[in-house]
């Protein structure tokens, strides 16, 4: 059987053993999401053998060849000595500037010790601690030094149970920053721009709408967020004060009747939707009976953190 080695910890694991399972179950504790890839959260580095890695194309070019892996996506086929993610030696510090409740959404805004350079819609890894999770990024780049994210804390879990603690100064560290699913493209310009949005998928399309707006698009926009009750409609005022954005504020039980009037002006709408499986599921259902094609559809899906 292959070895596994982290420090001075060494033990025999059975050829083709997952590697994140293989780590926590030595009680290494390696911090995970989403099992899929998606989230970075399990980032390790492999110093010596190599894993069997089933996503390869998930990690940027230059950091796969230094050695990083993601932990859920790799088997344990030789021996294998890893580093595991420390936030205090490779993560970014950052400084805690500001923090607003709207309701159960947390709005945390990070100073981070030197700048990132990141796109709207990009994801950022936040440690707290010992608990790391994805959060996308709400603010714009260019526009100040500030990152800013939205924290949904409706429900226990180890990152916002953590969250709920914060104070202006608390230190996070940043993590790895990935691209995500949503963008805006110059190309776009002359074309009907529609982004859907349940609870705190929001925060990415608030920074694409701006980035939008501040790229002078000339053709529609228009918004639609869901929430769970008129508290969940967090941006609201900022968002009706968009010039030349269409927003309409829906609660859930009207879902519903929003989507059955979605009716795009043109078949070069492109919809960019995000948020948990279920409202991204039925936003793009939507979309698709409306007209839209499906390659004009661009979705990020939230995973329900624990």
């Amino acid at each position: 059987m292959p070895e596994l080695c982290v420090g001075e910890h060494r033990w025999a694991v059975p050829t083709g053993s997952n590697l994140l399972d293989a780590l926590n179950e030595a009680g290494l504790n390696v911090p995970y999401s989403c099992r899929a890839g998606s989230c970075h959260a399990c980032l390790v580095h492999c110093l010596a053998g190599q894993p069997l890695d089933a996503m390869p194309e998930a990690l940027a070019l230059d950091k796969h060849a230094q050695g990083w892996r993601l932990a859920c996506q790799c088997r344990v086929v030789e021996d294998l000595r890893v580093a595991l993610f420390d936030p205090q030696r490779d993560g970014v510090p950052a400084k805690v500037s500001a923090l607003d409740w709207f309701g159960d959404v947390l709005r945390v805004q990070l100073r981070p010790e030197r700048p990132l350079r990141y796109q709207a819609g990009q994801h950022v890894v936040l440690w707290l601690g010992e608990v790391a999770r994805p959060y996308s990024l709400a603010s714009l780049p260019g526009e100040d030094e500030l990152l800013e994210f939205h924290i949904d804390c409706q429900r226990p879990g180890a990152f916002c149970d953590k969250a709920r603690g914060l104070q202006v100064g608390d230190e996070m560290r940043l993590g790895e920053l990935r691209g995500g699913a949503l963008h805006y493209d110059p190309e776009w310009q002359d074309r009907p721009l529609w982004l859907l949005a349940a609870g705190t998928g929001l925060a990415p399309l608030w920074g694409i709408l701006r980035e939008a707006l501040r790229q002078g698009h000339r053709s529609e926009i228009r918004l639609l967020h869901v929430a769970r009750d008129p508290a969940g409609h967090y941006l609201a005022e900022p968002l009706l004060k968009l010039p030349g954005v269409s927003v309409e504020l829906v609660l859930a039980e009207q879902l519903d009747e929003a989507l059955a009037g979605l009716r795009p002006s043109s078949r070069q709408t492109v919809a960019l939707v995000c948020g948990a499986p279920g409202s991204v599921e039925r936003f793009a259902r939507r979309l698709f009976i409306a007209g839209v094609p499906r390659g004009q559809v661009f979705a990020d899906v939230f995973v329900e953190h624990a």
